[in-house]
């Protein structure tokens, strides 16, 4: 695929099949709809379908998280190598 990170990954917009500006519920609505066409449970020994079911709930995890999606946004996958974005929320 010829968006590809340094790490192999692919575009998280690119694997939900939506534009970058994309509405959460856009968001929400490709994830489901690719979570449920390859579920491991729909496609029992399917080694194609699982992965792109994790890949999916990868990308889902990250671009429906606000932090997490605009630390994907200006720094793509390195974003999660350095540790930015989700979970995060400090203390003083």
């Amino acid at each position: 695929s010829r968006a590809l990170s340094s790490r192999g990954k692919r575009d998280y917009y690119e694997v939900l099949g939506v534009q970058r500006g994309a509405s959460d519920g856009e968001i929400k609505k490709a994830y489901r709809q690719l979570a449920k066409k390859h579920h491991p449970d729909a496609n029992p020994g399917d080694e194609s379908a699982t992965q792109k079911f994790q890949e999916a709930s990868e990308a889902y995890e990250c671009l429906s998280d606000r932090d997490s999606r605009a630390a994907y946004d200006a720094y793509g996958h390195a974003a999660q190598d350095m540790g930015m974005g989700g979970g995060g929320g400090g203390g003083g």
